[in-house]
């Protein structure tokens, strides 16, 4: 199982959304997707759990979290080949500990903690609960998403993880996020590229017909 929650190594700069329940994370990652001409890596957690709600009308288990985890790695492992230089992350394996950690009295499968410490990102981008609440099937404790963030923020902290607190609306947060990833895509050599990989293919191909 420990290889199923491991990362693939690729030289990308990996950026992951992080925050408590309807604080813009999805909208976010789909803007800056857009604004860097990449991809984006879903939250597996909502489809797999949407799945549940319409078959069962049953939310999120402990017994779910493992089977979470491993969706959301083989989603970040797949598309992280198909991204141009940066992955955006619309969330991540520590994202699920901490929800663990809230929702089932301090329980973390052993398995997912190590995964969750061991997988490596360059940037969080930790999202404020400034936010409208947004009721779906899915959504609940609105009355705690302080609380949550609190929680989120500590993780953060304990694992000493490189992360922006993004507060304000859409256009202030993209803003300020897209000016923090510009400084480390500086520091970022030889990043990979799908679409460069893609003209080499091309121009061997052009070349072993000639």
């Amino acid at each position: 199982m420990e290889k199923k929650l491991t990362q693939k190594p690729i030289n990308l700069l990996k950026v992951v959304l992080f925050g408590p329940e309807s604080t813009g994370k999805t909208t976010l990652s789909r803007q800056l997707a857009r604004h860097y001409n990449t991809v984006w890596a879903p939250e597996y957690a909502r489809e797999y759990l949407q799945k549940k709600w319409n078959n069962e009308r049953k939310t999120c288990e402990k017994e779910d979290l493992i089977p979470i985890a491993i969706g959301q790695m083989k989603i970040e492992n797949k598309l992280a080949k198909k991204a141009d230089k940066i992955l955006i992350c619309d969330t991540d394996l520590l994202e699920t500990k901490v929800y663990s950690e809230e929702y089932y009295d301090g329980f973390v499968d052993k398995e997912l903690e190590k995964a969750a410490s061991k997988n490596s990102y360059d940037l969080y981008l930790l999202t404020y609960t400034d936010t409208p609440w947004e009721k779906d099937d899915l959504r609940d404790r609105p009355e705690l998403r302080t609380e949550m963030f609190t929680a989120f923020e500590s993780a953060l902290k304990k694992y000493n993880k490189n992360y922006l607190l993004l507060k304000g609306d859409k256009e202030t947060r993209l803003k300020n996020a897209v000016e923090e990833i510009d400084k480390l895509i500086l520091k970022k050599k030889n990043l990979y590229s799908f679409s460069n990989s893609l003209q080499d293919t091309e121009m061997y191909s052009e070349n072993e017909n000639s």
